[in-house]
């Protein structure tokens, strides 16, 4: 049944793709427009992919497949899937902080509205940070890939723009958190991010073993504690780390706010 159900959505996605070739079969898209078109489809179908068997299980190969082209047209596009993945982190890092900024946003409102007199508020930031983390599953397993393996199979440019794109979005963050919590400082945002993320990354890969393991850590009672618990996990230890940080520094005048 799953053979028959994959080669259901195989021929599906080739349908679809064959919009962008002409009847003669695959041709090199020589404008700038088929170009992203046909990158934007490569990246889609590793997303995809990437979230159904996650990222370490998904070859070239199967991209490849999946879009409806040989690997060696894909190779045209990204010079490996290591490169593939490290643009779906960059645009994952972009996607994430827009709606983490937004949340946060929403907090540092009501803050005001309230003069500033609610409690727990770094709770508050806790939750928002492994809310919008455990909502984006391919985001949390490709943070743990990308320096792990991702950033060492592809060309030094193409890590300096990942970077500079982590840079940007730490910054935007950081620089969100200090708005809602002034008692911080920009180190402070930054390890916050720090922590945040490479903690996603980590248990991201504890929560999701796959279901071989999964029936092994039910089944035995001893193991249940490896059953991580994603969101509740990682918005325990950052709740603890902002009441750390925020302990250690002087409250400014004026703020009556944690």
């Amino acid at each position: 049944m799953a053979l028959v159900e994959h080669c259901s959505l195989n021929k599906t996605t080739q349908l679809r793709y064959s919009e962008l070739v002409t009847a003669a079969g695959f041709q090199r898209a020589r404008s700038a427009s088929a170009k992203l078109q046909r990158e934007s489809a490569i990246l889609d179908a590793a997303r995809t992919l990437g979230g159904r068997r996650g990222i370490r299980q998904v070859t070239l190969t199967d991209i490849a497949e999946h879009v409806g082209m040989h690997k060696s047209a894909l190779l045209r596009y990204f010079e490996t899937r290591e490169q593939i993945f490290l643009r779906l982190t960059a645009d994952g890092w972009r996607e994430w902080s827009a709606a983490l900024r937004d949340e946060l946003a929403a907090l540092v409102k009501r803050d005001r509205d309230t003069g500033g007199s609610g409690g727990g508020i770094g709770a508050e930031v806790a939750r928002a940070f492994a809310r919008t983390l455990a909502a984006r599953g391919v985001f949390c397993d490709l943070l743990a890939q990308a320096p792990l393996n991702l950033e060492r199979h592809v060309s030094v440019e193409a890590v300096r723009a990942f970077k500079l794109v982590t840079l940007a979005e730490v910054d935007a963050i950081a620089g969100a958190l200090r708005l809602l919590l002034p008692r911080l400082t920009a180190r402070d945002g930054v390890d916050i991010v720090a922590a945040a993320t490479a903690l996603s990354g980590a248990f991201w890969q504890m929560a999701t073993p796959g279901p071989e393991l999964t029936a092994v850590y039910q089944g035995d009672p001893r193991l249940a504690h490896a059953i991580v618990d994603f969101q509740t996990r990682v918005e325990r230890l950052l709740t603890v780390m902002i009441a750390g940080l925020l302990d250690g520094c002087p409250a400014p005048a004026g703020h009556n706010g944690e």
